[in-house]
């Protein structure tokens, strides 16, 4: 059993239940007063989607799934489809894909997660490296502090291109290392 407040968009927890998936979660209040997580899920055997608001000390069982190792493939509207070694084909949904749909690209390894044989949804490896499609100049004496400015990174699927905040000296066509779990810039990668 895990508390709401360690409850990750991506996990699958039981409601009543009914397996759900956790799309989003808005976290509001304050330590005076205590948390509450309204959590936008959907319901795994019937797709439907549901909008619960939870206290941070509810508890919930969180089921553990099969994962296996898949290649992206290719994206077949609204499905993104992944292969395994075997060459086996699995279609996931795109909301279901969270913030992985960010980083996504062609041939990329990720592991598929699965639920009663079917596959829900992509675990990203912790770190990934990208190109800088686009970014800003940086503007000569903007360097006091800790400054950072917007960067376009690639991935499959143009309408989903992501922006990562970097520091000022990353520029166009630098690769970046970036961490999956908290959509931040790490390091510039040097060949």
């Amino acid at each position: 059993m895990k508390f709401a407040k360690e409850i990750r968009v991506g996990n699958i927890i039981m409601v009543d239940g009914k397996p759900m998936i956790v799309l989003r979660s808005d976290v509001n209040g304050s330590s005076r007063t205590g948390f509450t997580y309204k959590w936008k899920m959907k319901n795994l055997l019937t797709n439907s989607p549901q909008e619960n608001v939870f206290r941070g000390d509810d508890k919930f069982d969180v089921v553990v799934l099969d994962k296996k190792p898949v290649t992206y493939s290719y994206f077949a509207d609204p499905l993104f489809v992944f292969m395994d070694e075997e060459y086996n084909q699995f279609e996931i949904e795109e909301e279901n894909l969270g913030d992985a749909l960010h980083y996504l690209k062609d041939g990329m390894e990720c592991e598929a997660v699965f639920y009663d044989g079917k596959a829900i949804s992509v675990e990203l490896p912790t770190t990934i490296v990208r190109q800088v499609i686009y970014s800003e100049p940086a503007v000569k004496g903007n360097t006091s502090g800790n400054v950072l400015k917007e960067a376009k990174i690639e991935n499959a699927i143009e309408a989903n291109r992501h922006i990562v905040q970097v520091p000022l000296f990353v520029s166009q066509d630098d690769m970046i290392e970036i961490d999956t779990r908290t959509n931040e810039y790490k390091k510039v990668v040097r060949n």
